[in-house]
């Protein structure tokens, strides 16, 4: 089994300690640049919610962005990837 490395990341205004493998750091840290642009974005179009406000509107943004049935055509290669994740979930959960 690969060794996961610890790392502290935030989101919003909350950190987060979380362990992943090296080699994910790159896209994670990317993905949380994203999401804290996008809660900054929302907070300057929507004054006056919580940081959970922001944190749903970003959820649901990120969700459309990615969602085949939102319009989007995902990758072959994405595909694979997120229906080899399913199947070892569904492993997990059985």
């Amino acid at each position: 089994m690969q060794e996961l490395i610890p790392i502290n990341i935030v989101i919003g205004d909350r950190n987060y300690r979380i362990r992943i493998k090296p080699e994910d750091e790159g896209a994670v840290r990317s993905t949380l640049k994203t999401i804290n642009d996008k809660i900054i974005e929302f907070k300057t179009q929507f004054a006056g919610k919580d940081m959970q406000d922001y944190a749903s509107m970003v959820i649901l943004w990120y969700a459309t962005q990615t969602n085949p049935q939102s319009g989007n055509k995902s990758s072959p290669e994405f595909t694979a990837i997120l229906d080899k994740l399913e199947e070892q979930l569904d492993k997990v959960l059985s």
